[in-house]
């Protein structure tokens, strides 16, 4: 079993910034894939993905409409991931779920993501 807790979303002005911070525990963090999805307001069937991350770091993953503006990383010696937020806009407001892949390589498939955490919300105001 592994336990996902977000943290770190909040109101923010166009062209702000956050830090979402995720903590794991259960199973050995360092052992398995992370990623990071958000779901829009009205957009509840759809949980699109953000960013991932192999279990090293080494490999990452951006969805087109936040390269160059959000930042995937992780300590595995503290059991977290985080995303660094910049160049908030409008439409990057969503709740923001982690997930954990602990049975295969890094994905860009929320599908493939066994264990999500309760999510946060991130609100952009223009």
């Amino acid at each position: 079993q592994v336990q996902l807790v977000e943290s770190g979303g909040g109101l923010v002005q166009a062209g702000g910034s956050l830090r979402l911070s995720c903590a794991a525990s259960g199973r050995t963090f360092s052992n398995y894939a992370m990623g990071w999805f958000r779901q829009a307001p009205g957009k509840e069937r759809e949980r699109e993905f953000v960013a991932a991350i192999n279990w090293s770091g080494g490999r990452l993953y951006y969805a087109d409409s936040v390269k160059g503006r959000f930042t995937i990383s992780r300590d595995n010696f503290k059991n977290t991931l985080y995303l660094q937020m910049d160049s908030l806009k409008p439409e990057d407001t969503a709740v923001y779920y982690c997930a954990a892949n602990t049975l295969g390589a890094v994905s860009t498939l929320g599908n493939v993501y066994d264990y999500w955490g309760q999510g946060t919300q991130v609100t952009v105001s223009s």
